[in-house]
């Protein structure tokens, strides 16, 4: 089982489609998957599941995650999908774990996840106030620092998964730096422009100091405690490009506005000059020098995402969902203010799902070689 992460620290990129897309596309593949949302905007919940779904999970926990002390062994709620704040609530509070996980929502067969939650600023809240504490081998501040890993070692054991992935903030902050640095390795979803640029260098700046505390605290803990952790610290996976628009009129390699292509072209400097060695040792040149996947997923879908969330499905579903809908639950549809689809655009919905494939599978070769 591997655990990945979609990381930028800028906002607007497309990073929670593209994992939404990821996780389908693996599921595509054969590969049992696990999506967890620790982004507070829940863009990734939102995609999978409809609003009103997610508000009933939220109304259930809302009682207990204001104070926590009050949730007794409640076997019912645990019953039924939590969110991931749920989840780390009882570590949050520092109180005893659940004897039970619950089970996570189910999007497809092999394709599962567990939802954000607004709320998960509390429990970055309690990571910053026990950061120090992991330097003096607090049991707290380790368990503290370790818990979604944990989270995650715990939902392979009963599910069996091949892959989680894990959406982030576009932050720098405590949350992401204790993310990144426990999964087994994480890429930047970018667009081609001078702030996905900037963007890479502050990542880069903060990828080597999170691996320097990591690595700090990892040699001062005993050995027990130490199993927490990931074997390797803050592994960074390359890049792609992703929600650009195609100019066919330019002639390069992405089918890019020159401009474009331009700032595409300076991201491999970038990633040399400003993400060390240490944390991309397993990346050889060429996949410096090439997105994920290259241009599979890099062009532009237009309205696809956004009719695909409507209807809580990946773009390639579209059609049949929309159909069925319209067949059978119309009400549905008008409900959810959703604008009637051109059946002669069903083949490019479906094209979507064969560039998803081949991204995941780039991927895969670069966790492969982890």
């Amino acid at each position: 089982m591997r655990i990945i992460s979609l990381f930028n620290n800028k906002g607007g990129v497309g990073k929670s489609t593209l994992g939404y897309h990821l996780g389908h596309a693996l599921n595509e593949l054969g590969k049992k998957t696990l999506m967890i949302d620790l982004d507070p905007q829940c863009n990734l919940t939102i995609c999978g599941i409809d609003t009103e779904e997610l508000h009933e999970i939220w109304l259930e926990e809302d009682e207990f995650v204001d104070d926590f002390e009050k949730f007794k062994a409640n076997n019912d709620l645990l019953q039924k999908p939590r969110s991931i704040h749920f989840l780390l609530k009882p570590t949050e509070d520092g109180l005893s774990d659940f004897d039970v996980i619950p089970p996570p929502v189910i999007l497809a067969n092999n394709l599962h996840l567990i939802p954000g939650r607004l709320s998960i600023h509390k429990f970055e809240n309690k990571l910053a106030e026990r950061w120090s504490g992991a330097y003096q081998s607090d049991n707290l501040a380790i368990r503290t620092i370790t818990k979604i890993r944990e989270i995650c070692n715990l939902y392979n054991a009963k599910y069996n998964y091949d892959y989680i992935i894990i959406d982030t903030s576009p932050s720098l902050g405590i949350l992401n730096k204790t993310i990144i640095s426990t999964v087994d390795g994480f890429f930047i979803p970018a667009q081609p422009d001078m702030f996905s640029l900037y963007g890479i260098r502050n990542i880069g700046s903060s990828l080597s100091l999170w691996q320097k505390e990591f690595k700090t605290i990892y040699n001062l803990i005993s050995s027990d405690k130490r199993n927490k952790f990931p074997e390797k610290f803050v592994q960074f996976l390359g890049y792609t490009i992703y929600n650009a628009k195609k100019y066919t009129t330019d002639k390069n390699e992405y089918d890019l506005a020159q401009a474009h292509y331009s700032y595409v072209q300076k991201i491999p400097s970038v990633i040399k000059n400003f993400i060390k060695e240490s944390n991309r040792l397993h990346l050889t040149e060429e996949q410096i020098e090439t997105p994920i996947g290259a241009d599979a997923v890099i062009h532009s879908h237009n309205t696809f995402p956004s009719v695909a969330q409507s209807l809580n499905c990946p773009m390639w579903q579209v059609p049949e969902v929309y159909s069925n809908l319209y067949r059978n639950d119309r009400s549905w549809l008008k409900k959810r203010e959703i604008e009637p689809i051109n059946q002669g655009s069903y083949g490019r919905y479906r094209e979507t799902k064969n560039r998803y494939i081949d991204f995941a599978n780039s991927l895969v070769e670069r966790l492969n070689n982890l």
